[in-house]
């Protein structure tokens, strides 16, 4: 092995710790929609992890950030109200004129 490469694997080793290996003691079983599963299952695949993999990422940065990863939120009355208004296709106002449209606001 040349000096140079000692020289590297030097300083990466100081840079970075050796991380020890997780023990895998424990299963995790869960209960959902197939096409949920289907359809994060896709997304996996396409990022090259099996779903135990993203399960384990996940456990990790909740323990890392101690909480939820992601913004959870309770949609405020201005939201609820558009979402239903939204789901209620036949109750949305149809714009004929888009110049009239802009006038009226």
């Amino acid at each position: 092995m040349s000096a140079v490469v000692k020289e590297k694997q030097a300083k990466k080793s100081v840079l970075v710790p050796a991380l020890k290996p997780l023990k895998k003691d424990v299963k995790v079983q869960a209960r959902m929609d197939s096409e949920l599963k289907q359809a994060a299952e896709e997304v996996f695949q396409e990022l090259g992890v099996s779903a135990t993999e993203a399960i384990r990422m996940f456990y990790t940065q909740v323990k890392l950030q101690q909480g939820i990863p992601f913004a959870l939120k309770i949609p405020n009355a201005v939201t609820l109200a558009a979402i239903e208004e939204a789901e209620n296709a036949e109750a949305l106002e149809t714009i004929e004129d888009v110049d009239n449209f802009f006038d009226s606001l």
